[in-house]
């Protein structure tokens, strides 16, 4: 069995995206998981960057957050809530956000907790620049291995979300997040589970959504991620730029999914672990 971090963003405990957090919790549960939740409105948790997450400065002077981050974590001077969250991520095997969307986004709290927990030298700025790599990230980092999804709840219609939509493409909405947040160090990143028109669900319909995050939560080691081209795997050029010839036929963040008409020829450079990987992901999507 595998363990399982919920990272939960919502002030009402008897909210929608609250009772999906808990039905989440009573389902990994059933299944044998060890789950851990961290609720960040319940626990109060710091959400503004500043000099405070330092308990040593490296400059004095100058406040540099990178900087600083940099200093904290290589030398085991984190503050204690942001090291707790690092070693919740480090043990799960799985990682679920769950949270409301307000403005398009996440709530600020969520946002600052990745702020915090994200810190250099354990989600970012990790591995050799030159050439063509530049580090170990989209797609490789200390988060490998891990499978990552979202639970979203949003006031709006889906029609509101889609290709045409006058809100744009939900997965465009959610691309800084899936693709900037998860998958940039590391994580397999499952599509999004969603609930639309939440202020509007009434108790009949609710069993039908339960149902269905139930299906998706069972999957959560199962179901085919999204495939997001590793930045190391040869789809990218010396300025991490998408080769010519690759993407043919899309446009805007989906360029960035394998396809499954890219000329192998272009992928000069791409291991055969890497390429095998990747194909498969996107012959299954």
């Amino acid at each position: 069995m595998s363990n399982i971090l919920i990272v939960h963003a919502h002030p009402e405990p008897k909210s929608l995206t609250s009772a999906l957090k808990d039905l989440a919790v009573e389902t990994l549960t059933a299944q044998g998981h060890t789950v851990q939740v961290s609720d960040l409105y319940a626990v109060n948790w710091k959400a503004v960057a500043d000099r405070g997450d330092f308990l040593e400065k490296a400059q004095p002077d100058r406040f540099s957050y990178v900087a600083e981050s940099r200093h904290a974590f290589a030398t085991g001077t984190q503050t204690s809530d942001v090291e707790a969250e690092q070693q919740k991520l480090l043990w799960a095997d799985a990682v679920l956000l769950s949270f409301p969307m307000w403005w398009f986004g996440m709530p600020a709290i969520l946002k600052g907790w990745v702020d915090r927990v994200f810190a250099y030298g354990f989600a970012y700025g990790l591995g050799v620049h030159g050439g063509e790599r530049w580090g170990d990230r989209y797609g490789e980092g200390n988060l490998l291995g891990r499978r990552a999804m979202l639970s979203v709840t949003i006031g709006g219609r889906a029609p509101h979300y889609g290709e045409r939509g006058v809100n744009g493409r939900l997965d465009d909405l959610l691309w800084p997040i899936q693709h900037g947040m998860l998958f940039y160090p590391g994580m397999q990143v499952l599509s999004p589970f969603t609930v639309y028109q939440t202020d509007r669900l009434s108790e009949a319909e609710w069993p039908a959504v339960a149902e269905a995050y139930k299906r998706r939560i069972r999957g959560l080691f199962s179901d085919q991620p999204i495939a997001y081209r590793t930045q190391n795997g040869g789809h990218y050029d010396g300025q991490q730029v998408l080769k010519p010839g690759l993407g043919a036929g899309v446009s805007g963040t989906r360029i960035h999914l394998v396809q499954p008409g890219d000329p192998k020829e272009v992928l000069e450079g791409t291991t055969g672990r890497d390429a095998a990987r990747e194909m498969e992901a996107c012959s299954d999507r």
